[in-house]
């Protein structure tokens, strides 16, 4: 039951960083864009906010994408790296798949993103709260308790 258990968490953080390790190139690649679009969003919050920002902004999202990805991935400090991935979905949610400021088809396809991010975000806060498992690096390195149990 333990190796099915550590194969089951195994398989559930792989399939969870798949998407941020995948996504990250793209990010890299429209850096100049996607800042754009983050300053313009970013805009309507605090009109007053220096273009910086949004460049500073991207540059951290990649970086918890990438960390966060691969530390789920290995299972190594993977509290960490999912608490990245989930300070990073959460705000991508809110700021871009505001459905409550659209109408029609796209309310609803953007309500289905802000929804799958939000399950996605509720993956990586059970990851957040239970580790990596016992088939990840943490799980490897794991002390034994000091009062002789098992």
């Amino acid at each position: 039951m333990n190796a099915l258990k550590g194969l089951v968490s195994l398989l559930g953080r792989v399939l969870l960083a798949a998407i941020f390790l995948m996504s990250a190139p793209h990010h890299i690649q429209e850096f100049t864009k996607d800042a754009g679009m983050l300053e313009g969003k970013l805009k309507g919050l605090m009109p007053d906010a220096p273009p910086v920002l949004a460049q500073v902004g991207m540059g951290a999202a990649i970086a918890f994408m990438i960390l966060g990805g691969i530390s789920l991935v290995v299972g190594y400090k993977t509290r960490i790296g999912a608490l990245l991935l989930f300070l990073f979905v959460v705000p991508a949610a809110v700021l871009f798949h505001d459905f409550w400021n659209a109408s029609g088809d796209a309310a609803q396809g953007q309500m289905i993103h802000f929804m799958k991010n939000m399950a996605i975000a509720g993956g990586l806060l059970f990851v957040v709260a239970n580790g990596g498992g016992a088939w990840s690096l943490d799980g490897c390195f794991k002390k034994a308790p000091s009062d002789g149990t098992v």
